[in-house]
């Protein structure tokens, strides 16, 4: 890995800081080449700081390091990506990251799929829509319907046609998302429980 850390005058390169399973961006530091060293030897996040003028490994005061997963440069190779297993929150206000979020979970698309489940599910009184009917009629037709979903899914896998088989896989996600609501579970719950199996 070439790092350029001499297009800087300072000798700092900027250090993108990242939740290697999240993708929550923590926060942002800046290395120099033995900060960049410290940090490939230990495994632990180390800054160069410059309030401190003096190599800082974060966590070595509160205990709440940054251990190391991958570290990237950019294309330019004059910034670099470290991605870390965070031990505690990372801010040193208490926040999980330099911008005051919570550093959970994103499924990206899914996840905003939940959120306009949930309000449906909220709003079933007023609301007409096909997710709101779902949640009317309770849990047993949103399982049947999850069960309809899944012989269909199946059924297609057996046949060649590749539309048809996506286009049943999603239908059965969407109903999947629903009943998970309807027990009162998100995917994060799920995703909980496949983090503990894994070895």
């Amino acid at each position: 890995m070439t790092i350029n850390f001499n297009k800087y005058e300072n000798g700092l390169v900027p250090a993108i800081i990242q939740d290697y399973t999240t993708k929550t961006v923590l926060m942002l530091g800046y290395m120099n080449q033995e900060a960049f060293n410290k940090t490939q030897k230990s495994k632990r996040v180390t800054f160069f700081s410059r309030s401190k003028n003096r190599l800082w490994t974060k966590g070595e005061s509160s205990g709440n390091f940054l251990e190391v997963q991958e570290i990237q440069v950019d294309c330019d190779q004059d910034a670099l990506l470290v991605s870390v297993k965070p031990e505690g929150p990372t801010c040193h206000t208490g926040s999980d990251t330099c911008w005051n979020e919570n550093n959970e979970s994103n499924f990206g698309f899914l996840s905003e799929l939940e959120r306009v489940i949930t309000d449906r599910k909220a709003n079933q009184k007023e609301d007409t829509s096909y997710v709101a009917s779902l949640f009317k009629g309770g849990i047993n037709k949103i399982a049947q319907k999850v069960g309809e979903e899944a012989i269909e899914v199946v059924i297609e896998a057996k046949d060649e046609n590749d539309s048809l088989f996506l286009n049943e896989s999603a239908d059965l996600l969407f109903h999947y998302l629903i009943l998970l609501q309807a027990k009162g579970f998100t995917l994060k719950d799920v995703e909980a429980i496949l983090k503990a199996r894994q070895k």
